[in-house]
């Protein structure tokens, strides 16, 4: 069973026949021996609150083994970032994951201004808020026991064969990389019986004209929908940026990000005592 946003609907990764296909269906084969049923419930676009109310219940209702929650960049893009309000709804997704049974499958992912290549005014505040949620993603699996796959840097990232013309998406190859890790994860706890999936693509990567026509199409709908959210408000965070750095006070933006995941992370603790008491 999986959970998230493009990434684990396969986005970048075609199945040829007009279809994603991705990492999570890649990983299936290899998880056991057995053929074993395969639900991807994540939809491109999706939120962390997306997650909450439309991915989780139908996920819980067929009481999955297995279920991977990969999602937290969207999140990142919209003006509405609240990383108190992605804290609590990531632990309500675990929590309840967890209390099934179900082993949980998490990730941490790289910050979408250094995939795109934006200049550092515009790059620095989508990072911050991308180590924000993974530092939570981090901390709440630790504390619900899942297995997490820290793929937020590495050589990976920077390799331009791994990736899809949007630069934010893994191409066939990278999406093959995240199941090898994934199963490889798997592996070592026992879950994963099966072969591991295969490295090398199955399809022929897509050609140039093919990606320019797509960048120009979809990939241009997709940073539109997204700029027409974002964009008045990253343009304020840039002059934000750039007025901390003539001032050489730089350092205090990270710190006030990292005050604000430490009350998002302790104001979940509060609630968990009270509701223990």
């Amino acid at each position: 069973m999986d959970l998230g946003d493009s990434l684990t609907e396969g986005v970048g990764d075609p199945a040829g026949n007009g279809a994603w296909r991705g990492w999570a269906a890649l990983l299936t084969d290899g998880h056991s021996e057995e053929a074993a049923a395969f639900t991807n419930l994540a939809v491109s676009g999706a939120q962390t609150r997306d997650v909450l109310e439309r991915q989780l219940p139908a996920a819980l209702e067929l009481r999955p083994d297995l279920v991977s929650v990969v999602v937290g960049v969207n999140d990142t893009l919209r003006c509405t970032f609240d990383i108190r309000a992605v804290a609590a709804r990531l632990d309500q997704v675990y929590a309840a994951c967890t209390e099934q049974g179900t082993v949980l499958l998490t990730a941490c992912l790289p910050d979408p201004g250094r995939m795109l290549g934006l200049p550092g005014a515009l790059a620095n505040p989508l990072a911050r808020r991308q180590r924000a949620v993974n530092t939570v993603v981090h901390a709440l699996s630790e504390r619900y026991g899942a297995l997490h796959l820290h793929a937020c840097d590495g050589d990976w990232i920077t390799d331009r064969a791994l990736w899809s013309a949007d630069r934010l998406h893994p191409g066939e190859r990278g999406h093959r990389q995240l199941a090898l890790r994934f199963h490889a994860l798997l592996a070592e706890y026992g879950l994963a019986t099966g072969p591991a999936p295969s490295a090398e693509p199955e399809f022929p990567a897509p050609a140039k004209e093919t990606s320019l026509w797509w960048l120009a199409t979809a990939g241009t709908c997709w940073v539109a929908r997204r700029c027409t959210d974002l964009l008045p408000q990253l343009l304020t965070l840039a002059a934000d940026e750039l007025r901390h750095r003539a001032r050489g006070t730089s350092a205090g933006l990270d710190l006030r990000a990292s005050a604000a995941v430490s009350a998002a992370l302790g104001a979940l603790s509060v609630a968990e005592r009270a509701d223990a008491a």
